[in-house]
């Protein structure tokens, strides 16, 4: 017989006990994302055919891994869900059906409010982008640029691309807004709404 596991030993992980502390989050993310992370059953082929995978830290099978142990932290603290495009690449290849591109917009939402942003910059990125929809209905490259140097502290990053740009007409000084903008502007507060009624 092998000897007995003892707590001082480095890999020890009491299952029952993270089991209790991460019920209520994994309810949760179950709730609103619809994707069971018990589901995956660690076949590796969302991480074999991630085009992202060389920037993360962990593998996004290594994720939904972290979710069925209850290392929630870890999974919110990560860059990977923060990486991760949504291309989708990973659901088409799974013989399970693992949705985990609404499993990791689920943890970035979860990230956000914990206080947990791994990758600040995608956070700015995507907070800019979005306000640029809802006020123009679509989106102001120009002012998205210069907004996004600002907040991260590059000041000067790509600035000798811009006036080609501009000559080229890739990008306008002022934006253009589209004829309805109040239909997209209820949209953004429909979700609002909804955001709310989840929580």
């Amino acid at each position: 017989m092998g000897r007995a596991v003892q707590k001082d030993d480095c890999n020890f992980i009491s299952l029952s006990s993270i089991h209790r502390e991460s019920r209520n989050f994994v309810s949760r993310i179950i709730r609103d994302s619809g994707v069971n992370p018990s589901d995956c059953y660690q076949c590796g082929k969302c991480s074999a055919g991630c085009p992202v995978a060389f920037a993360m830290d962990y593998m996004p099978r290594q994720i939904i891994r972290m979710l069925q142990l209850g290392m929630i932290k870890e999974v919110l603290s990560s860059r990977t869900i923060w990486l991760c495009a949504g291309c989708a690449a990973c659901y088409a290849r799974c013989p399970h059906n693992v949705d985990l591109p609404r499993l990791m917009e689920t943890l970035r939402m979860e990230a956000r409010e914990s206080g947990l942003v791994a990758e600040k910059k995608v956070r700015i990125f995507e907070d800019l982008f979005l306000r640029s929809v809802e006020r123009y209905g679509r989106v102001f490259e120009t002012g998205l640029i210069i907004g996004f140097n600002i907040k991260s502290g590059e000041f000067l990053k790509d600035v000798m691309l811009g006036p080609a740009m501009l000559t080229r007409g890739k990008i306008s000084l002022l934006p253009h807004k589209i004829k309805d903008g109040g239909s997209v502007r209820r949209i953004f507060a429909r979700a609002r709404e909804l955001e709310g009624e989840q929580r």
